[in-house]
C-alpha cells in the first residue's frame, strides 16, 4: 500500500469530529494533519481517534481559535512546535514518521488569513501574514535528520492564476494579491520545496480546496481557491503516486469550508 499524508483545515475539530472520523475510516491516510482545530490540548478528542486506529497524536492547540494537530496510524515523534512572530499563536507542528525505508519530517502549518484589506500599513492582520511568511523562509526542505521532508497545511494563499476562480477579479483580494503569491512562491523555491499538487496536476488545470460559506450554491458557482498545499523535498517528489482533492467533502453535513487533500507515495 502507498504511504499517504492528508491535510485538512477542519474549522473546529470538536464540532466536526464525525466528519474527521468518516474521512479516516473511508480513506485511511497514514498521517492526517489538521489545521484550525480551535481546541486547547486538554480538550482535543484524542480518545475518539485512537478508537479508530489513530493511536499517535501530537497537538499544538489553544482555546477558541488557531491550532494544529497531527494524527497517525504509526508511531510519530514530536520534532518541534515553533512559534512565529512572537504572537503566542499555535500555527505550526512538526513530527517525524517512518515511511518504508526512510524517516520523514512532516511540517503542519496554518498561515494567518490576513484580514480583508491587503495593505500592511493599515491592516495589522495583513502585516502579520507577511511577517509570518518571512519567518517561514527559515523552514527549509533540507533541514533536520530525516531523509526527506514534507510541508502541508492551510497556507491561505492561492499562488497560481489557476488556483482561483478568477485571477483578474481576485488580484486585490487577500490570498491572491501579488505580494502574497510572489512571496510564497519565492520562499518555496528558495527553501527547496516542490509543489506536489502541481507536480501531479498540471498548472493549466484549475484546483480548488476552499469554497466560501457565503456562496449560496458553492458547487454550481464553483468560486473556489487553492489555499491548502502539499510540498516536499526534491528527493521525495519522484515517489509521488497521486494527489487527491476530496471535493465532495465540501458537501457533507455541516462541512468545513476547506476539503481534505491526500498525497500518496510509493515508498519501499
Amino acid at each position: 500500500m502507498p504511504f499517504s499524508i492528508a491535510t485538512w483545515n477542519i474549522n473546529s475539530v470538536r464540532l466536526r469530529l464525525p466528519l474527521v472520523e468518516r474521512f479516516l475510516l473511508e480513506h485511511a491516510p497514514d498521517v492526517l494533519c489538521l489545521q484550525e482545530t480551535k481546541c486547547p490540548n486538554d480538550q482535543f478528542p484524542t480518545k475518539a481517534f485512537r478508537a479508530i486506529g489513530y493511536e499517535h497524536v501530537e497537538i499544538n492547540g489553544q482555546k477558541g481559535y488557531h491550532g494544529v494537530a497531527t494524527l497517525a496510524r504509526r508511531p510519530i515523534r514530536l520534532a518541534e512546535k515553533r512559534e512565529f512572530c512572537a504572537m503566542g499563536d499555535t500555527r505550526h507542528l512538526s513530527v517525524t514518521v517512518n515511511a518504508g525505508s526512510r524517516d520523514l519530517l512532516v511540517h503542519n502549518f496554518y498561515v494567518p488569513a490576513g484580514g480583508d484589506e491587503p495593505d500592511p500599513a493599515i491592516n495589522p492582520k495583513f502585516r502579520h501574514k507577511l511577517d509570518f511568511l518571512d519567518e517561514m523562509r527559515s523552514v527549509r526542505a533540507d533541514q533536520g535528520e530525516a531523509s526527506a521532508s514534507v510541508l502541508v497545511g492551510d497556507l491561505n494563499i492561492a499562488p497560481l492564476e489557476t488556483d482561483v476562480w478568477s485571477h483578474k477579479q481576485l488580484l486585490k483580494v487577500v490570498s491572491h494579491t501579488p505580494v502574497e503569491t510572489e512571496t510564497l512562491e519565492d520562499l518555496r523555491v528558495r527553501g527547496g520545496w516542490v509543489d506536489l499538487m502541481r507536480r501531479h496536476i498540471p498548472p493549466e488545470e484549475h484546483i480548488y480546496t476552499w469554497w466560501s460559506y457565503r456562496a449560496k450554491d458553492w458547487d454550481d458557482s464553483d468560486r473556489g481557491r487553492r489555499l491548502d498545499h502539499v510540498w516536499s523535498s526534491d528527493n521525495l517528489a519522484p515517489h509521488l503516486a497521486s494527489v487527491e482533492v476530496l471535493r465532495e467533502a465540501r458537501g457533507w453535513d455541516r462541512p468545513s469550508d476547506h476539503v481534505p487533500v491526500i498525497a500518496r507515495f510509493d515508498l519501499d
